[in-house]
């Protein structure tokens, strides 16, 4: 039997992207470098793999977000407790913008979404890092 979907997932996406702040894919590879900057990779590792990753960035799975965030969790990630703007990014920034979404709603604060996701990134030439190959 068919599901039938009260809401699809772009509806969802939409709706995260009309309350969340976003950075343009120009601005995110202008501002890689910089100190006052964390790139966070929500992609799955097997994607990381495949395609590659931006340079720098720290990968947190998107099922690890909430957990690594909150400071009462047991899964908390120090990195999450830096004072920096943090830019989450997926591979077309479907997942980041929920992702975004989720995180203000848990009232962290310097979370954007990085339009495009790392689809748009190489498409603007923005430097991209592979893992070494295995022998």
């Amino acid at each position: 039997m068919e599901q039938k979907l009260s809401t699809t997932v772009a509806q969802m996406v939409e709706t995260a992207k009309s309350s969340i702040d976003e950075i343009s894919i120009e601005e995110a590879i202008a501002s890689m470098d910089s100190p006052d900057v964390t790139i966070v990779d929500i992609r799955d590792i097997r994607e990381r793999q495949r395609e590659g990753f931006i340079p720098g960035s720290f990968h947190c799975p998107r099922g690890m977000v909430e957990f690594w965030i909150d400071p009462d969790s047991p899964y908390y990630n120090k990195r999450f407790s830096e004072s920096t703007r943090f830019l989450f990014h997926c591979a077309v920034d479907w997942r980041s913008a929920l992702t975004v979404e989720t995180v203000n709603k848990m009232g962290f604060d310097g979370a954007l979404n990085v339009q495009g996701g790392f689809k748009a990134w190489k498409e603007a030439g923005g430097p991209v890092e592979r893992y070494p190959d295995k022998d």
